[in-house]
């Protein structure tokens, strides 16, 4: 790692950090109020006997729908879709975190960011001109490549941060995950009010669509981001320190895993993999849950998520930073993981908004504690010349839970009843609590 001082502006670069991950995952969220629509016009479109009609008739025959002729889209087919699209997205984050990471290793951040960055911006452009469903799709391929550079963004903060600090500055990192996914559905259903084409309307594969207002937006961030890093994010490893070593050619992070054989590291990840998997399984099903229970709408959702990203945002910002250092990452991340618990179960028994509340925020504040905090250890327990590669099968594992968490609460969900998912949360959460005691010390290098 290089002396602080040689990295510039200490702030600038965990600004330029928090606005990338934020982006990543405004990139990823956006699109949620957008589906049931999306799913209409391209379907009307291009008809039934088109690359989406066929989806559509796979995802019914997955639901057990047989709509007659002309009849709507059932919608349970609808989420179907959702979920097919978002985790399209979290597998291939999960593919390529650890190939972004390994490479910030051997060339620096800088390169590996900015390179990441720009394909992004062209994920965007392609949104923006999907006049067909193909094009959608290629956007959304694209778009999960790129968010994999979030184990850059992590590499980055573990070599301007020293020890003491390095849950803080994951915590920044957290803290751009929350808010992303509390503005990034507020972003695309306030824009889609904003049509640049007519539904239905679509000249050609390269045309404007009724959802390139929230896409343009998206883009702005995006460019926005790529010339602040290409103007201020210095390079923040040494060519010194890095790796040298070549890894092997997969795209399995689990392989990958393997060769960093190092104290307490695959512990991390494991633990890290099955909490969030629990917390995915919550946030896909808690809509479902408060439209039967509560008969929430739209707005009353939105509200309910911005509660969680906010009070996650504070702790993460704000807590954290003065917990770490007192407790350390384990105990933290300990203490985060036993608050979940209370909050699956609240949620799980409420039949009343108030009860639902204070359960989503046991949730919120034990999540916001242990994923920084997790994310430190998972540095900490890495040699300095592979903390590139180390984030980025850390973070793969979070995307890995963000693909197969939705499905695991979806099938708990419509087969066990609303309450299943979290009772099933509550009693998975004592796999990585019993495994985060006994976790090795963590090193200290500085």
């Amino acid at each position: 790692m290089v002396s602080p001082s040689s990295k510039g502006s200490h702030r600038s670069i965990l600004g330029i950090i928090f606005l990338t991950v934020f982006i990543d995952i405004v990139g990823f969220s956006v699109i949620f109020p957008l589906f049931p629509r999306m799913l209409e016009h391209y379907l009307v479109l291009e008809g039934p006997k088109s690359s989406i009609g066929g989806l559509v008739r796979f995802l019914q025959r997955v639901a057990g729908e047989e709509p007659g002729p002309g009849a709507a889209v059932p919608f349970s087919v609808v989420v179907l879709f959702g979920g097919v699209l978002g985790s399209l997205y979290s597998v291939l984050q999960f593919l390529f975190s650890p190939v972004w990471g390994g490479l910030s290793d051997r060339i620096g951040r800088r390169p590996a960011l900015l390179f990441t960055l720009g394909g992004t911006v062209l994920g965007y452009v392609l949104w923006v001109f999907a006049g067909r469903f193909w094009l959608l799709l290629a956007a959304r391929l694209l778009g999960g490549i790129m968010a994999g550079n979030i184990s850059t963004a992590s590499a980055a903060v573990a070599d301007v941060t020293s020890d003491k600090d390095r849950a803080k500055g994951m915590g920044i990192v957290g803290m751009a995950i929350g808010l992303g996914f509390v503005l990034g559905p507020a972003l695309g259903g306030l824009f889609s009010k904003y049509q640049l084409a007519a539904a239905g309307d679509s000249p050609g594969a390269f045309s404007l669509n009724p959802f390139s207002m929230p896409a343009l937006v998206a883009l702005a961030l995006a460019f926005l981001n790529l010339v602040w890093a290409a103007a201020r994010f210095p390079e923040t490893w040494s060519r010194d320190g890095r790796s040298d070593r070549v890894e092997a050619r997969t795209l399995n992070p689990l392989a990958r895993l393997r060769t960093l054989d190092y104290p307490g590291l695959k512990r991390t990840n494991v633990i890290y993999l099955v909490f969030l998997t629990a917390f995915s399984a919550m946030e896909f099903t808690l809509t479902f849950l408060a439209s039967e229970r509560f008969a929430f709408e739209p707005r009353d959702n939105a509200m309910m998520f911005v509660f969680v990203g906010l009070v996650m945002a504070f702790v993460q910002g704000g807590l954290v930073r003065r917990l770490a250092p007192r407790l350390g990452e384990k105990n933290l991340s300990l203490q985060g993981l036993v608050l979940v618990i209370p909050g699956f179960v609240l949620v799980a028994l409420a039949h009343r908004t108030q009860i639902l509340y204070f359960g989503l925020f046991f949730m919120a504040v034990g999540s916001a504690m242990a994923s920084p905090s997790l994310g430190a250890l998972a540095s900490r327990y890495t040699p300095a010349d592979r903390q590139g590669l180390s984030m980025g099968v850390f973070r793969s594992m979070g995307s890995l839970s963000r693909a197969i968490g939705p499905i695991i609460g979806g099938v708990l969900y419509w087969q066990l009843g609303s309450s299943a998912p979290y009772w099933a949360g509550a009693v998975a959460l004592l796999l990585p609590i019993a495994l985060g005691t006994t976790l090795p010390p963590v090193p200290r290098s500085d």
